[in-house]
């Protein structure tokens, strides 16, 4: 009976394996989030930008604010979204009361139906240039979660702050990474809440900033993720082949040298120009394209950095639309991968593929789901089902195996 009943156990995972591929194709790319930013006067209305992001069959967005039409468009999906408090706000969020009465107004009401995750409390603080709005920070950060305990909403929502990757006094090699000695005080308190509160850091990566800065000494394809011989920390024989692991190494770094080995770095930020300036050398349409394919294809296989290999890196790319309002150089205006009429900047290699089926004369309802064409990602889509093909070959010889043994 003892035999029979693990050639059941056998048939049963047998039947499992095959049902679990039989529709085996699609990865979903669960660690890559968008940044849907509105500083623009033409965008679609948040109901059609929830659709672009499900036919993209993306689950992570975030915010800079806590537009309730966003929060309210966002209801009963299964997209999960970070907030922002803007910076303008942390003055008055210091007080216990006045933050519970902002989580109350602006998080309650939408929460759970709205996938409320994160909360960011303001964005790039430290490099802003304000140091009173810098003592502001922690206390609004401890206030703002003191009132997600009170809520009870503490263990879905996590707080941190947003950081531009300027708070590092040294990020190369990435073993050499340190904080800015200007921003220490306030940043050791940053990490102990986090720390406590068990949140990630999160820091704003742009690998464009640095090749833009210096484009006959930095390699572009090393930037752009292209094949490279890359670069090898000096110091713990790290290989990298690529800017933005290296860059995030270096934060995770800093952050060891202030006492804290534990925290996880998440990429609040991190995109490419397809249109500049004419100083603005690396703002290129092809350039945009290669960086932001590569990194599809890298979060793809949900891999860590270097220092950091069995901890998949969760990346926000920035950003879903061009928007025509923000200041600064052209490139500040051109890093969608979307323009606002809903066409796309470029080809990235994604395509959403749709079937539509009438229930009625007036009505249909449609799905949609996301293709990673690049030659890149096709060849992690074949290692996949090669490695796929093969265990299950390896399942039938088993059952095979079971079925000839007598009882």
């Amino acid at each position: 009976m003892a035999n029979l009943h693990s050639r059941i156990t056998m048939i049963h995972m047998f039947l499992m394996f095959s049902l679990y591929f039989s529709d085996f194709g699609f990865l979903g790319v669960t660690s890559l989030g968008i940044n849907y930013g509105q500083v623009a006067n033409n965008l679609p209305p948040p109901e059609k930008v929830l659709n672009l992001l499900s036919a993209l069959k993306l689950t992570k967005a975030r915010i800079y604010d806590t537009n309730p039409q966003v929060l309210s468009a966002f209801a009963n999906s299964n997209v999960e979204l970070v907030v922002t408090i803007e910076n303008a706000m942390l003055g008055q969020l210091m007080d216990p009361q006045q933050a519970l009465q902002w989580v109350t107004t602006n998080i309650k009401p939408y929460f759970p139906a709205t996938k409320i995750t994160g909360i960011a409390v303001g964005n790039e603080i430290f490099t802003g240039g304000d140091n009173t709005l810098m003592t502001y920070l922690v206390p609004a950060m401890v206030s703002i979660h003191g009132a997600l305990v009170q809520l009870g909403l503490d263990s879905h929502i996590q707080v941190s702050t947003p950081n531009s990757l300027a708070v590092l006094e040294q990020s190369f090699p990435p073993s050499a990474g340190t904080f800015n000695s200007e921003v220490y005080s306030t940043m050791s308190q940053v990490l102990q809440f986090l720390s406590n509160t068990k949140a990630p850091f999160w820091i704003n990566c742009y690998p464009y900033f640095a090749y833009n800065d210096d484009p006959n000494r930095i390699p572009l394809d090393y930037v752009l993720f292209n094949p490279n011989s890359g670069m090898v920390d000096p110091y713990t024989k790290l290989h990298y082949d690529n800017m933005l692991y290296a860059q995030v190494d270096a934060v995770i770094f800093a952050i060891a040298r202030m006492g804290f080995q534990e925290i996880e770095v998440r990429v609040s930020e991190t995109g490419w120009p397809s249109k500049g300036d004419t100083g603005e050398v690396g703002a290129t349409i092809e350039n945009a394209a290669a960086y932001n394919r590569n990194l599809f294809r890298r979060q793809l296989l949900n891999e860590g950095t270097p220092l950091r290999p069995k901890m998949r890196l969760e990346v926000y790319l920035f950003a879903l639309f061009n928007e025509n309002l923000k200041p600064g150089p052209t490139s500040e205006r051109n890093y969608g991968l979307y323009h606002p009429d809903g066409t796309m900047s470029y080809n990235v290699g994604l395509t959403t593929r749709s079937s539509t089926s009438s229930t009625s004369s007036t009505s249909s309802t449609s799905t949609a789901s996301i293709y990673l064409s690049s030659s890149a990602t096709k060849a992690a889509n074949m290692e996949c089902q090669s490695m796929v093909y093969w265990m299950f070959v390896y399942l039938v010889i088993i059952f095979q195996v079971f079925m000839r043994r007598p009882y």
